[in-house]
C-alpha cells in the first residue's frame, strides 16, 4: 500500500519519521491534534524519564514514540489491522529512543488485564469522534486508570455535524468518574498549538474526599 512520511520536528535532535497510508481509514495519519500533544510532552511539563506510558487509539505512533525518545518506557496500542503501521514506525524512529517502545493489540471495552498494573500515563489524542466507541472507550479507560494515572488527552475541537454532540456526551459520561482540567494554551508548544485543539488533564476522582 502507498505510504508518505510525515517529520516531526524534536527540539533535542533529529525529527522523527512517521509512515503513513494514503488508504486504510483514520488512524492511518498523522492528525493534527497527535502534533500538538506529541510537541506538549516535549515541553517537560509531564516528567515521563522512566514513566510506564501507554497510548491509546495510536494510530501511526506519533505520540508514543515522542514519548520514548523522552525516556519513557511505551506501549503504543491500537486496532490489528494498524500493528504493521506502529511497528514499521517505532523501527524508523529506535534509533532515537531512549526509553523503550512495544505496539499491542488493544479494543477499546476488552479485558486489559495485559495491560496491567495501571501505567503512570495514558495518552490520546483525536479518540473522541464516533458515538459507539465512546462506552468502550470510557470503560477501557475505567479499567487501566489507577489512583495515580495521569490521562492526557488531545482533541480537535469540530463544529460539523454531529461531533460537538458526540463531544458533549463523552466528557458528561467522563466525569461521572474522572476529575479534568484543560491545558491553557500558553502551556502547549509556542509553534504547534491552535485555538481549536485542546489538551485536557483527567485523573480518578479520589473514592472518598474531606469535606
Amino acid at each position: 500500500m502507498a505510504g508518505f512520511v510525515r517529520e516531526l520536528e524534536r527540539r533535542g535532535g533529529p525529527a522523527l519519521r512517521l509512515e503513513q497510508r494514503a488508504a486504510g481509514g483514520v488512524g492511518c495519519v498523522v492528525w493534527d491534534a497527535a502534533l500538538v500533544l506529541a510537541k506538549f510532552l516535549e515541553t517537560g511539563a509531564c516528567p515521563l524519564a522512566r514513566r510506564h506510558v501507554l497510548e491509546l487509539g495510536a494510530g501511526t505512533g506519533a505520540v508514543g514514540i515522542m514519548a520514548a525518545t523522552l525516556g519513557a518506557d511505551v506501549t503504543v496500542t491500537d486496532l490489528e489491522e494498524l500493528q504493521e503501521l506502529l511497528w514499521a514506525n517505532i523501527e524508523h524512529n529506535r534509533h532515537l529512543v531512549t526509553g523503550a517502545v512495544r505496539a499491542e493489540v488493544l479494543k477499546w471495552g476488552e479485558d486489559v488485564t495485559g495491560f496491567q498494573p495501571p501505567p503512570d500515563y495514558i495518552l490520546m489524542a483525536d479518540c473522541i469522534y464516533y458515538e459507539e466507541s465512546l462506552e468502550p472507550l470510557l470503560k477501557t479507560l475505567k479499567d487501566l486508570t489507577g489512583p495515580d494515572t495521569c490521562v492526557l488527552c488531545c482533541y480537535e475541537q469540530r463544529t460539523m455535524g454531529k461531533n460537538p454532540e458526540i463531544e458533549r456526551k463523552y466528557f458528561e459520561l467522563l466525569q461521572v468518574d474522572f476529575e479534568l482540567e484543560k491545558i491553557p494554551l500558553d502551556k502547549h508548544d509556542e509553534e504547534y498549538r491552535s485555538e481549536d485543539i485542546h489538551i485536557v488533564n483527567i485523573h480518578r476522582k479520589r473514592a472518598s474526599s474531606p469535606s
